[in-house]
């Protein structure tokens, strides 16, 4: 499974390599995803694969500290890999999904890369998973 790979075994193999180069009170900060916290059916390696990175986020935050450790854990980001659905179906998935969510919107890169910024510069946040999901799970 790639992504169990790309997510789990990834950052593992980085943390083990190269926790020693991270200056203390550094970030490492890994992705796990929506499918954690709301699995749905079908979706059984997502959802175990980035509830593992969850897992590993306080784990590595025990062994790496003081390096601090945290994920980000988007929900539904409008990317160009929503494209391949089409114009139609994908404006139809994602109005679906707004008209559900509590924040009422769709995330965009920028929420993760503001979510990413914030893990990386607090120097009191380690072991967390940042959800950047609009509260999708709570649906």
């Amino acid at each position: 499974m790639h992504s169990f790979d790309t997510k789990v075994v990834g950052p593992i193999m980085l943390a083990k390599n190269f926790s020693g180069r991270i200056a203390e009170g550094g970030s490492f900060t890994l992705f796990s995803g929506v499918a954690a916290f709301k699995p749905a059916i079908g979706y059984l390696g997502v959802a175990a694969t980035n509830g593992e990175v969850d897992f590993l986020t306080r784990s590595l935050a025990l062994e790496m500290g003081p390096v601090r450790v945290n994920a980000i854990s988007p929900g539904v980001i409008d990317t160009g890999i929503w494209d391949s659905l089409g114009d139609e179906e994908k404006k139809a998935y994602f109005e679906n999904l707004r008209t559900r969510n509590p924040a009422r919107r769709i995330g965009v890169v920028d929420d993760i890369s503001a979510a990413v910024l914030f893990a990386m510069t607090n120097a009191s946040l380690t072991g967390v998973t940042l959800r950047i999901d609009g509260g999708e799970p709570l649906t």
